[in-house]
This record gives C-alpha cells, structure tokens and sequence, in this order.
C-alpha cells in the first residue's frame, strides 16, 4: 500500500475526511494519514483501541513514537494517560493493553534512525511550557536528534508567527482549537504534512490552537522505504 506516499506533496487530513479501518486485532481501528507497506510498514496512523481491547506483543524492528489522544494507553511497562509522549526505539518490544477507558493515540511506525537510541516516556500534563519566539507562543520541547525536532506549541488567540520555509519538511498534528495559514484553517484532528522547501505564514484566530510538531524529518530518502 502507498498512501501519501509522495512526500514532495502537501497532505492534509481533517476530521470529516477520517475514515476508520480494522487492524489484524479485535477492537483495535486505524485511520491511516501516510504509509508505504502493507502490515509492516513506515506509516503514521491514528489508532482507536476499543475499551478493554488488546494487541499480540510485537518489536519495534523500526522504532515507534506516538501520543496519547484519549484515555489511556497501557502495556507492560506502565499506563500512559492523554498527553503522554513515548518513544520506543529499534529493537523494543511490548504487549499493548487498555482498559474500560480505550485509548485514541497518534502513531508513527518506522521512522527511528538507528543511532537514535533514547526511550522516553514524558507526561506533557506536568511539563512546563518555555516561552516561543514570539509573543503568544508556548513550547514544550520532547524530543531532538540530529536535525529532528519534536514539540508541543500552544497558541494563544490571534497569534502571528513569521513567515518561514520548512527544511527537510513539517508534520502538524493539532491537538486544540483551530490553526490557520494563508492555505487554509485547520480544526481540532486536523494531520498536515509539508514538503521540504515549502513555506506558510501560520497564525490562530479567536480559539487559539495546540498543536504537535515534527520537523526536520522528511529527508528525500524518505519514499524509497522498504520493508526489513
């Protein structure tokens, strides 16, 4: 499967544009946003595990990352409520559980460089925001590695940022409110991917917005990713 798969594009996914499909396991739904692969693949998904549901243990042959949406993710090591951050790096391993909560997560598979070797577990409730580079703006680093970035940005209403290029590209997840560009207005749910080289001058309106950001890590080797 090749889905988003051209990573010279501009992808946008909104929540009216969600469509769920069953994953090999009972209770457990995906709504897949980019992939190159069948079951195994370098994908970046939403995942809805139904209350009580489980997954068959598995290794992270490439590394996976993902945030808690809703309720609460559990496995083997601990249980990770909404807004917690993890990262499980090439050659991890775990048995995914939930309870009668269920669990909603932002997931990325296969996309580790295998220098990167930092676990991480960070609970973004108990973070502290650091100041943005202009006034309205709040970050919450989580993750860097070589020129990979990962963060949490809190707009407040009616903030302008710069305009500005995206090296080696940008991928948004917005988590609250609404964010706006010169393309177009993006709500709660919304998933964008863009190209290396392209630019936007983003900016909120009345409800400001939270969004998680991933940047530096849409390298042109990127599409030519094959299984094992």
């Amino acid at each position: 499967m090749r889905l988003n798969a051209d990573f010279n594009e501009k992808a946008v996914m909104k929540p009216e544009d969600y469509k769920w499909v069953p994953s090999p396991m009972p209770g457990v739904e995906r709504m897949l946003l980019d992939r190159i692969g069948d079951e195994v693949a370098r994908a970046t998904s939403i995942v809805r595990y139904a209350p009580n549901s489980e997954f068959s243990a598995h290794d992270h042959d490439g590394g996976e990352e993902f945030f808690v949406l809703e309720g609460v993710f559990g496995d083997e090591h601990g249980f990770f409520p909404a807004g917690t951050y993890v990262r499980n790096p090439i050659g991890t391993s775990h048995t995914p559980k939930v309870g009668p909560e269920g669990a909603t997560m932002f997931v990325k598979l296969h996309q580790f460089d295998r220098d990167d070797k930092a676990q991480k577990i960070i609970d973004t409730n108990k973070q502290q925001w650091l100041p943005g580079l202009v006034d309205g703006l709040m970050v919450m680093p989580l993750h860097e590695y070589e020129g990979e970035h990962v963060a949490l940005v809190k707009w407040a209403p009616h903030t302008v940022f710069s305009p500005h290029k995206h090296f080696q590209g940008e991928e948004i997840l917005v988590l609250e409110g609404t964010f706006h560009d010169e393309h177009g207005e993006y709500p709660k749910g919304t998933w964008l991917r863009s190209p290396h080289l392209s630019q936007h001058h983003p900016f909120t309106k009345d409800d400001g917005a939270t969004i998680m950001v991933k940047t530096g890590h849409l390298t042109p080797d990127v599409a030519n990713w094959t299984a094992g």
